[in-house]
């Protein structure tokens, strides 16, 4: 969707640039329907492929920054967060802006520290 990387590594750091809540369809990347859970569940499914392309997963994740088109979704947000986190709490930003890409109402970017 634009000039940049996926993923990016320095050192022993990875970056995740962030993923909003798109799947794969029948004509191509599309939002994902049904408002801010199921784009959020799929925005995180996005950064769990990406680290798995890396050969990581959310336990090397040790910080998020959210971008939501609503601070008002920040409670609804935490619960689909914290259902796929489990028990992972990696440092975290939440950022209300005043637009995402294809209209998103989320976007979640991940840090990683890749081990030996």
């Amino acid at each position: 969707m634009g000039p940049y990387s996926p993923t990016r590594r320095v050192g022993d750091l990875l970056v995740c640039s962030g993923q909003i809540g798109i799947e794969a369809g029948p004509q191509g990347p599309a939002l994902v329907q049904g408002g801010l859970r199921p784009q959020t569940l799929q925005a995180l499914a996005n950064v769990k492929a990406l680290l798995e392309s890396e050969g990581l997963d959310w336990a090397d994740v040790f910080k998020t920054t959210v971008y939501l088109a609503d601070i008002g979704y920040y409670a609804a947000f935490n619960e689909a967060y914290v259902e796929v986190l489990v028990d992972q709490r990696p440092a975290r930003s939440v950022v209300a802006v005043a637009g995402l890409p294809l209209g998103a109402l989320v976007e979640i970017e991940a840090w990683a520290h890749v081990g030996n």
